[in-house]
């Protein structure tokens, strides 16, 4: 089999092309929650909290003094540890999305257990029956 009709083989598997359709998809949804997070969730947070911007919250490395991550960055090297607040809070809420979608998708797919019919006994093997009627007979 040549390289490239082993490959034509490999890229033409269904499995192939689901994980391609998941990547595109996952990517459009972790910008969704990205939105979510950033633009509903955090705000809301913020006025809870009296004002909290997790964005903002940097360490200055280099020295220098600002008011804003963007300022800080352009003046030397920054630990922004507030962004990395806001992308865990985005993973913890993406991972619980996806677990709820996981969750509903297996419960949809549970098929319903059949009623429990009475059960009939197999037959009796004719090697046993034989036995039996042995038995019977020497009994008697």
């Amino acid at each position: 089999m040549s390289f490239f009709s082993e490959f034509k083989e490999f890229a033409v598997k269904g499995n192939v092309i689901d994980l391609a359709v998941g990547v595109i998809i996952g990517g459009a949804f972790g910008k969704i929650v990205d939105s979510l997070v950033g633009d509903v969730i955090m705000p809301v947070v913020s006025k809870i909290f009296g004002g909290l911007d997790f964005s903002n919250y940097f360490i200055p490395l280099a020295g220098q003094t600002a008011e804003t991550l963007a300022e800080a960055k352009k003046h030397g090297a920054v630990l922004a540890y507030g962004s990395f607040i806001t992308v865990s809070l985005n993973f913890i809420i993406l991972a619980f999305v996806i677990f709820l979608m996981i969750k509903q998708i297996n419960r949809l797919k549970r098929e319903p257990e059949p009623a429990a019919a009475p059960a009939e006994p197999p037959p009796t093997p004719e090697d046993i029956q034989l036995l039996r009627e042995i038995r019977d007979s020497l009994k008697r």
